[in-house]
Order: structure tokens, then sequence, then C-alpha cells
């Protein structure tokens, strides 16, 4: 069975009106051009910026949330939402929804791992000063297979996608903002790692490069193959990324290699 995915690699601006309408139309874009699920980035309705967060931040339910949740009933789509700063009581959370094709929420995964660095004369970022940590991990059926998602700094943590794994899921979606130290050193080769450890596809979704940002990204959208080739990668700049997941693919590689199959889990503590 094939499965379509579209990754909307939108540039971000400081109007969240303007995000969330270039969003809508990448995704109308998306869901015209066949695909089964469409994927937005992290944070993609305001700039990644400790400093702006909070004047960004949502409810649940709320004006970013119910927009998504009307495109995916009205198109028919799937959706994963990216992420975004959510607000519950007096705390803040980097949160990504996730919709089926009836605009129910299937999936609600808040960040669990903090982007916390201090790379020195390169990049400083404390997302904790802000966010914080969600505490559990976010695997969901849909009609094709199970899907987990993370976000982000998540993928730097193989025990987490291995657990994804062990826990059913054949599709594990990163919306995520590696910046201009970071994705030029790690993205690619953390993506490609992940799907082949876990024998999974791995698609990681990230805004397009803004130049004149706080917080540069690096774009460079991916969708992995459990044998670890690059499906489909975009360029820096603002795009809709397509590729297709053949889940067959996954069973025929974990036959002819059980990695999955030949685990020790009781050796590895």
């Amino acid at each position: 069975m094939d499965i379509k995915c579209a990754v909307c690699q939108l540039k971000i601006s400081g109007t969240k009106d303007e995000n969330l309408k270039k969003a809508s139309i990448m995704i109308k874009n998306a869901a015209a051009n066949n695909a089964d699920i469409a994927i937005l980035p992290e944070i993609f309705n305001s700039p990644y910026d400790i400093h702006l967060f909070t004047r960004y931040a949502e409810e649940y339910p709320g004006p970013t949330s119910d927009l998504l949740s009307s495109l995916s009933k009205k198109l028919g789509i799937y959706i994963i939402g990216g992420s975004i700063c959510e607000k519950e009581n007096n705390s803040y959370y980097n949160t990504s929804y996730s919709f089926d094709k009836n605009g129910s929420l299937i999936g609600k995964h808040r960040k669990l791992h903090m982007f916390d660095v201090d790379i020195k004369n390169k990049i400083r970022f404390k997302e904790s000063d802000v966010i914080s940590c969600g505490n559990k991990t976010t695997v969901f059926d849909t009609e094709f297979c199970r899907i987990g998602v993370l976000i982000c700094y998540d993928m730097r943590f193989p025990e987490l996608i291995r657990k994804m794994a062990s826990d059913g899921a054949k599709i594990v979606i990163a919306p995520a903002s590696f910046n201009m130290v970071t994705g030029p050193a790690h993205w690619e080769v953390t993506a490609r790692a992940r799907a082949i450890d876990n024998q999974i596809y791995f698609i990681a979704a990230s805004p397009a490069r803004n130049i004149s940002a706080s917080y540069v990204s690096y774009g460079h959208s991916l969708i992995v193959n459990p044998w670890g080739e690059i499906v489909a990668e975009a360029d820096e700049n603002e795009c809709i990324l397509y590729g297709n997941i053949d889940l067959d693919l996954i069973d025929k590689i974990r036959k002819e290699l059980p990695l999955l199959k030949h685990l020790k889990p009781d050796l590895y503590r």
C-alpha cells in the first residue's frame, strides 16, 4: 500500500494570520494533488523565538487547531499539524496536533526534550526558559498504519523512536526546526539513522529558511525509507515536498534484515 505524503515547508513570518493563511493554501494544494497526509513544520504559526512564544500561544481548542480540524474534515486529508506554542493554565508547551479525515483529534504530542544548547560562538538557545516538557510518547492508529509523532530535539533520542517502533509505528513524523549550525551537521544523518535502526519511514518537516528571522531554520525537509534511502528532500526554499510511502517495503526489509526480532533488550539496561 502506498501513502502519498506532502510536507509543507512554509516560510514563517511574524504575523500569525499570514502564517495560517499560507499553511491553509499549502494544505489545500496538497489535497488537490491527492496527498493522503499533509505535514506542517515546528512552530509554524509564529517565529521560533522564546521571547515571542507566550505572545502567540493558544489554548486548545483555539484558532490554529480549529483551522486544522476544519481543513482536514473539508478536504478529507490527514493533517499532522506541525507544532505551536500551547498554553494550559500557567504553563506553555511546544505541542503538535494531528487530525484524521473527519477532523477529529487523533494525536496530541507535547515536546519531551527541551532544546537547551550553548554551542560556543555559534548558537545559544534555552527553550526551557519558557516551555515545559511533555510526559508521554505519541503513537496513534490511522487507516494505513500506526504513526508516531515527535518534535525536533526529540529525534536525537534513539530510545524514543525505538519505543514508538515497539508500539507499532511504521511511520514517525518529526516537525522540526534545526538551525544553520546543527542542520548541516546532523539533520540528514539523524533522520537516516532513526529510519535504519527502526526500519520505519522517518519524515522530518522543517520551515523554509528565513534569513531575516532571529532563529534561522535549515530547511531541507526530507522523507527517508526504512533502508535509509532519501525518498524526497527539499532545499531551503518554501515548497511542498511530496513523497510516497510503501508499507510493503517495511515488511520486506524487516523480513530480510530482521533487526527488531534480534533485539536483546535485557542486555541493554
